[in-house]
Formats: structure tokens, sequence, C-alpha cells
């Protein structure tokens, strides 16, 4: 996929100093050193005309670890950061529960939206990535979410968000570009973490980001190129890194392939530093980062 050329960029509003990188230590704690079982609720919303049906994950308060997410579960004793994940092409929540999953279980509440033209027998249709409908859905997403977990909401939720230090975004491939989008053309300023697997540059950060972004790349990717999030990777401000899978394609380290664990802890590492403040995971992300061929590069202040 070729870069295109993106006009009329926004300017992302100014993040809150605690959700920089040179975040209060008043902030800094120890995210969750458990496993959780796993809840799953599923809820539809819209924007624009677009059917946003959206499945969240989350810590459930009872059952067993490595099991199937149960629906509408209690939820676990929280309040636990916001990740949301992004699927690729011809994709939904379920086929990337190989992140979503290792996510919810270390203590992140993770809203998964199914994009209605991107997602299994859907059209197809990519330009909703290129013209913003994702980033924007993504968006209403987040919003949706959020008021779950306020003060009065009287849903489950209330009181389990912890949005201290901002909220995450991930996702691969159209995912990956759809979460670039976040940051870049379609700039949403809660987002202060964000892993874009396989993407390519979605444009010109404007300005002051003020994201954590780790680039997650195979080197040989016949489908997004390895040189446009390379260019993504330069265009934006530190804190940053990035994962290279040399030798790798497109989505091998995303399943099964040989630095799958590697990618799970690393990204895991990643959240747990940039949400909840955990300096301890961050000093851990180079040693996760290693064997298989990964190259790691890093920029994190």
């Amino acid at each position: 996929m070729s870069r295109r050329a993106l006009i009329g960029l926004g300017v992302a509003a100014a993040t809150a100093a605690a959700a920089g990188p040179g975040a209060s230590p008043a902030f800094a704690r120890t995210a969750p050193t458990r496993t959780f079982p796993l809840g799953v609720r599923q809820f539809t919303w819209s924007r624009a005309g677009r059917t946003l049906v959206t499945r969240i994950f989350y810590p459930a308060a009872a059952g067993t670890p490595g099991a199937s997410p149960v629906s509408n579960a209690p939820i676990a004793t929280g309040p636990f950061p916001v990740v949301e994940w992004s699927h690729g092409l011809g994709g939904n929540p379920e086929s990337y529960g190989t992140h979503i999953r290792p996510l919810a279980a270390a203590g992140f509440i993770v809203p998964a939206p199914v994009f209605p033209t991107t997602t299994t027998g859907s059209p197809g249709n990519i330009q909703d990535v290129y013209n913003g409908n994702q980033s924007k859905d993504v968006s209403e997403v987040l919003t949706q979410t959020l008021a779950l977990g306020a003060e009065g909401s009287c849903d489950p939720f209330e009181g389990h968000m912890d949005t201290t230090l901002g909220v995450g975004a991930a996702g691969h491939s159209l995912g990956g570009m759809t979460t670039h989008g976040l940051l870049t053309a379609w700039p949403d300023s809660r987002i202060t973490a964000a892993i874009p697997y396989a993407c390519v540059d979605m444009g010109n950060p404007p300005g002051a980001v003020g994201a954590k972004v780790l680039f997650v790349h195979g080197d040989r990717d016949p489908v997004c190129q390895y040189s446009l999030a390379r260019q993504a990777y330069a265009e934006l401000p530190a804190p940053k890194a990035f994962m290279t899978h040399a030798g790798q394609g497109h989505d091998e380290f995303i399943w099964n392939g040989p630095t799958y664990d590697q990618t799970v802890a690393t990204s895991l590492d990643w959240m747990r530093w940039s949400l909840y403040g955990d300096t301890a995971a961050r000093d851990r992300l180079a040693s996760d980062a290693t064997g298989g061929g990964i190259v790691w590069e890093a920029a994190l202040s």
C-alpha cells in the first residue's frame, strides 16, 4: 500500500501534563501482576450512519484465567486503564484474540469495534481507512466506552476505568493504520499510548502528539511496506520505539510465529508503562524484545 497524501490535518488538543513522558511520580504505580479471568460485553453504537458493534473485553471478578471470556461477567475490582483494539481487513475482535485477550487478562479494559466495511464478510472498503472513517469510529467507541465508566452512569463499569494517564489504542494492518491516523490525520488527544502493528504512514503528526508510540513490523512485509512504517516512526517525537521482526512478513508475530511471545510481552509492558505509570515495565522493554532476530530501537525520553 502506498502512502497517501493527506490534506487538511487537524490540530490535536493539548495533552494533559500528567499524560506526557514527564508524568508526575505521584501517578506512577505497579500494574497488576496476576492474570485475570475474562468477561465480555457487547454494545451497538453508531456514528454518521455507521453501525459500530463493539465487544468490550475486561478483567472479570471470578472465573478461570485462560478460559474463554464469559458474557456479562462481573468486572474485577479496579480501576483499569482502557486500550482500544482495531482489527485488520477481513478480521474481527475474535480473530485478534491473540492480542486482545492477553491485554484484558493483564488488567486492561479493551473495547474492540467491528468496523462495518472491513470486517469478515464485508465489502472490504479500505477507503474507510484512508478517508478517516475508521479513526473517527474509534474516537466514538472511546467516547461511548468511557461514558460507561463515568460517575453516575449506573452501568456495571461505573468507577472501574482509570484514565489518569489517558487511554490507549492499538491495531494491526488496516487497524494499525487506523491507530496511526488517530495520532496524525484525525487526532484524538485522549490517546497517550499507541501500538500500530504493520501500519503505513498516514501523515505527519500535527504538532506534539503526546503519546508513547510503539511500532511493530516485519521487515519483509509484502502488504504494508516496512519503509513506510519507518517513515512514520521518524516523524514522531519521543517517547517512541520500533520493534522489527527481521525476516518476517505481515503477521507472523501477531499469530503464533516464532516471535509471538516477545510481541505480546513487549506490548503489555508498553501499555503498563504508559497507562499505569509502571517504570519497572518500561525497564523490561529491551529484554522483552529480544531473540528470534528482533531488532529493538527506542527513544524513551
